[in-house]
């Protein structure tokens, strides 16, 4: 072999061994996996897989701006435009006993840009039927309208309850603390009742049973409600008693709601509405209301809502309502209230 030989021989292996050097060099390191956000269809719409969990998270609210009209609805003035925003988060999870769920709204009000608050609207956590925390009683619930006026000064409390329920009906029990409810002359702000609600439907027909006793104020209060199906819409009829002024209820004696919310069209609503009160006692303040509804007189409202989607999840409302108490003077109230929701 001559010098020749040997030196492109010796060239050769030296560019064999430097490339497979160099392609050593550029191969780049796996990537690390990337975790997208899933859709979790177990527990309706809307939910999804909170990354790194198999807990589910459904975010959802609504913005609303209203024109309330009426006498000195706004201080001094006439009218008073509100803006109102609202979030809820829910969490669900599967456990042994269910489906674990955890609730969380938060609300902020706008009267105008210097005057605003935010509240926590409800927080609870439900398990199995159970639920404890911050959430509305089933004295919140009321016809379609605007007119009825048949449930709880408060409607939001600090409670434990069980529900049980199927498809259609439920039926459950709940200790309710009343600390900013109502309170008789003498009473002070410390109290406790216990609620019963149920409910269901069958075909056409919708109901439900509402009965709460105020452990302090020793009175309680019974109401029921129902729907039924008939022509063009859905005829709502309401009656509620009350032993005495208590933070179930406390406007009246007893009092009676009928509404008749006609389907116009698809997108169009309209509701016109009445309600009588025996005994009215009105909006009490909280504290130092009377011991009974003896020598009240009576009252009657008169009412009409109307509600229009413009577009999905996107509508329209106007209510107008007229008041004639027999101890007191009358009076015409209403709002108009766009609201977009998600």
């Amino acid at each position: 072999m001559n010098i020749k030989s040997l030196l492109l021989g010796s060239a050769a292996a030296l560019a064999v061994v430097s490339g497979a050097q160099a392609a050593d060099a550029i191969v780049a390191a796996e990537p690390e996996p990337v975790e997208y956000v899933r859709v979790c269809d177990a527990y309706g719409t809307g939910y999804f897989y909170i990354p790194g969990t198999e807990t589910c998270l459904k975010i959802n609210g609504y913005i609303r701006f209203q024109v309330n009209v009426g006498e000195d609805v706004g201080g001094d003035s006439d009218w008073d435009a509100v803006t109102r925003g609202q979030v809820q988060f829910t969490a669900k999870s599967d456990t042994e006993y269910g489906p674990l769920t955890g609730v969380i709204v938060m609300q902020f009000n706008a009267d105008n840009a210097s005057s605003q608050n935010s509240k926590l609207d409800s927080a609870y956590l439900d398990v199995a039927g159970f639920r404890a925390g911050l959430f509305y009683s089933w004295w919140d619930d009321g016809l379609s309208g605007e007119t009825d006026d048949i449930g709880s000064v408060v409607t939001l409390h600090n409670s434990i309850r069980y529900q049980y329920e199927t498809s259609d009906f439920y039926a459950g029990i709940s200790v309710d603390e009343l600390e900013d409810g109502v309170f008789k002359t003498g009473e002070a702000p410390n109290n406790v009742g216990v609620a019963v609600g149920l409910g269901g439907k069958a075909g056409i027909f919708s109901y439900q049973i509402t009965a709460g006793y105020d452990v302090d104020n020793e009175d309680g209060a019974v109401r029921a409600m129902g729907t039924v199906d008939i022509g063009p819409g859905t005829l709502g009829l309401a009656g509620v008693y009350s032993s005495g002024p208590n933070s179930y209820y406390s406007q009246a004696e007893w009092a009676v709601a009928a509404e008749y919310a006609i389907k116009a069209t698809d997108k169009l609503k309209i509701t016109p509405a009445v309600q009588y009160y025996g005994n009215y006692y009105g909006t009490p303040t909280k504290v130092g209301v009377a011991d009974d509804f003896d020598g009240l007189g009576d009252a009657w409202k008169v009412g009409l809502t109307v509600d229009y989607q413009i577009v999905d999840n996107f509508y329209a409302k106007a209510s107008v309502q007229y008041f004639d108490p027999d101890n007191g003077d009358d009076s015409t109230t209403g709002y108009f209230r766009l609201q977009r929701s998600f």
